[in-house]
C-alpha cells in the first residue's frame, strides 16, 4: 500500500505503542494496515507511525469485528459511507437468517431422524425438496404465480400470494417442515399441473375481469368465514349468493339456476383432493385455521346443495 513520509512529530504513535495502548497485537494491526482499515504514515526512518486517532479508530474496529462484522462492512463504516446503526441492523438482519437456516435445517435432520428405518428413504427423498426454506418458498410461489388467469403485479397478485403460500416458519418444527415438502411435492406434481393449467386456460375464456372477481370472493369469504369455522352445515343462502354473484360479475352474466350448475363444473378442479390436502397442510405449517379456504370448500359444498335442489329450495333462510 502507498504510505506518505512525514517525521514523527506529525504521527507520534509507533506501532509497538498502538498496540500496547489498545491490547491488539502487533501482526493483527499490520493486517488492518493492508486491508486499508488503518491509515498509518511512513517516518524517516520507514517506520509506522500512527496519529492520536488511531487509538479510538482501532478499538472502535475490534468492537465491531467483535461483534462479527466483515472488514467491508467496517471500512464503509470507518470511511463514512455507512451508517454505524444501519451496518449494525444489517448484520443482525444476516445473524437472524443465519439462524432461521440453522432451525429449518435442525428440523429437517430430526425430522429424517424420527422416520421410521423402513421409510428413512423416502423421507429423505421429502425433505430433499425443501432442504432451503427460501427456495421451497420462492417454487411455491412461482407456481401460484401461474394459476392467476388475469392479474398483473399489484395487489390482487399480492394478496393471492399470501394467501396460498405460506413462508417457511422461523423455528419450525419437524412436522412443519414435513408438510411444507409435501406442499412442495403437490406444486410439483405433474397431473396436478396439467389439470390446474386446463382448468386456467378454460377459466381465461370466462373470466372477464379477475380483480372484480377476488373481490366478490373476498367479501363472500368473509361473510362466510364464521360458519365455517363454527362447523355449520353447508346450505344455500346470503353467503352463496354472494360467492355466485362474484363469479356471476367477473363473466359478465347473471345469477341463475343454469349459471349455478355451469359454475359447480368449474369449480370441480378446487374440490379436488390433493388441492383439499394442499389448503390442510398449509394450516399444519402455519399453526392456524386457513380460514378462506375453509370458507370456499363451504361455498363449494353449499353450491352442489342448491344445484341438486334446484331453484327455490333453501334460499335465504339465514
Amino acid at each position: 500500500m502507498s504510505v506518505t513520509h512525514v517525521t514523527p512529530q506529525v504521527a507520534s504513535l509507533g506501532i509497538g505503542e498502538l498496540s500496547r495502548r489498545t491490547g491488539v497485537a502487533v501482526r493483527t494491526i499490520r493486517f488492518y494496515c493492508d486491508e486499508g482499515l488503518l491509515t498509518p504514515v511512513r517516518s524517516g526512518g520507514g517506520h509506522r507511525r500512527f496519529g492520536p486517532d488511531a487509538v479510538e479508530r482501532l478499538r472502535t474496529i475490534r468492537r465491531l469485528r467483535a461483534l462479527g462484522m466483515g472488514l467491508v462492512a467496517i471500512r464503509s463504516v470507518l470511511a463514512g459511507e455507512d451508517d454505524l446503526g444501519t451496518a449494525i441492523a444489517r448484520e443482525r438482519a444476516a445473524v437472524d437468517a443465519e439462524l432461521a437456516a440453522l432451525a429449518w435445517r435442525s428440523a429437517t435432520l430430526r425430522a429424517a431422524e424420527a422416520e421410521d428405518p423402513a421409510g428413512r428413504a423416502a423421507r429423505l427423498d421429502l425433505l430433499a425438496a425443501v432442504a432451503d426454506g427460501s427456495a421451497a418458498h420462492a417454487l411455491l410461489t412461482d407456481f401460484w404465480r401461474a394459476q392467476a388467469v388475469a392479474l398483473d403485479s399489484g395487489p390482487y397478485l399480492d394478496a393471492l400470494l399470501d394467501m396460498a403460500v405460506p413462508a417457511p416458519p422461523p423455528d419450525p418444527t419437524p412436522e412443519q417442515v414435513v408438510a411444507y415438502a409435501e406442499l412442495v411435492g403437490l406444486a410439483q406434481d405433474r397431473s396436478l399441473r396439467a389439470m390446474l393449467r386446463a382448468r386456467r386456460l378454460a377459466n381465461a375464456e370466462k373470466v372477464r375481469d379477475e380483480p372484480t372477481l377476488l373481490t366478490g370472493l373476498a367479501e363472500a369469504c368473509d361473510r362466510t368465514a364464521p360458519l365455517a369455522l363454527a362447523g355449520a352445515a353447508p346450505e344455500p343462502g346470503p353467503e352463496l349468493d354472494l360467492f355466485v354473484a362474484a363469479h356471476a360479475a367477473a363473466r359478465e352474466t347473471r345469477d341463475s339456476p343454469g349459471f349455478r350448475g355451469e359454475l359447480a363444473e368449474d369449480l370441480q378442479a378446487d374440490r379436488e383432493p390433493r388441492m383439499v390436502r394442499y389448503w390442510a397442510l398449509t394450516e399444519v405449517v402455519t399453526g392456524v385455521p386457513h380460514v378462506i379456504s375453509r370458507a370456499h370448500l363451504w361455498l363449494f359444498e353449499a353450491l352442489d346443495r342448491a344445484v341438486e335442489d334446484g331453484p327455490g329450495e333453501h334460499r335465504n333462510l339465514r
